[in-house]
Parts: C-alpha cells; sequence; structure tokens
C-alpha cells in the first residue's frame, strides 16, 4: 500500500458532518502531511534564528538602520510562512470543509485571516 496523505486519510475516514453532532470539522481532524509540518517548521526555525541575530544585535548596540532592516526581512519571513499556511489550509482543510457543508470552519478561517492581514 502505497505512501498514504494523513490529512486526506483523516477526511476520507470521517463520517459526514452532519453525523458528528457538536464537533467541528477544524477541531477534530485537522492533521497535516509530515512533509508539509516539518518545511513549516524548517522555516520557523530560520525565522527564529534571525530573531535571535536581531537580538544580538540590539545588545551589541548595532547601528539601528542594520537592526529594522533585519526586523523587516524577519516580518517577511513570517509574512511568508503564514501565506504558505493559508494556502495549504484552504487546499486541504477547508476543501474538505465545503464538501461536509462545515459552515463553522469556514468562518473561523476567515477570522483567523481577518486577524493575520
Amino acid at each position: 500500500m502505497g505512501h498514504v496523505d494523513e490529512h486526506s486519510y483523516a477526511h476520507e475516514n470521517e463520517r459526514p458532518q452532519e453525523q458528528r453532532p457538536g464537533h467541528a470539522h477544524s477541531h477534530l481532524s485537522h492533521h497535516h502531511s509530515p512533509e508539509e509540518k516539518k518545511r513549516q517548521l524548517n522555516r520557523l526555525s530560520r525565522v527564529i534564528g534571525h530573531l535571535q541575530h536581531v537580538k544580538r544585535m540590539i545588545e551589541e548596540d548595532q547601528d539601528c538602520a542594520d537592526v529594522l532592516m533585519q526586523l523587516s526581512a524577519t516580518r517577511s519571513a513570517l509574512t511568508g510562512l503564514g501565506k504558505e499556511i493559508i494556502n495549504e489550509h484552504i487546499t486541504h482543510c477547508i476543501t474538505h470543509a465545503v464538501q461536509d457543508g462545515d459552515m463553522e470552519a469556514i468562518e473561523e478561517f476567515q477570522k483567523a485571516i481577518e486577524k493575520f492581514c
């Protein structure tokens, strides 16, 4: 049996939304592929390293303009990670929520996007 995407497997093997009263789609089976998770965690680790560098720059009284440039790069990296997470969530979780008629999951995601932007 070849590689099975955990996210797809979870959605294909759950009962339809109307048979799961009280359970929102997004809370019950929110799984991501190990590869996607690893890629996102690696990106986040790089951002954390970058922030640690910015902290050292401030501790060492480095030029404020340089610190601001590094902060800008860090913010851009975080925004890029956020966009990647949004795209992945739409592709998998929201697609399944629409198929299941799970309006709560869709509304939660809309609120999350509003806060992100």
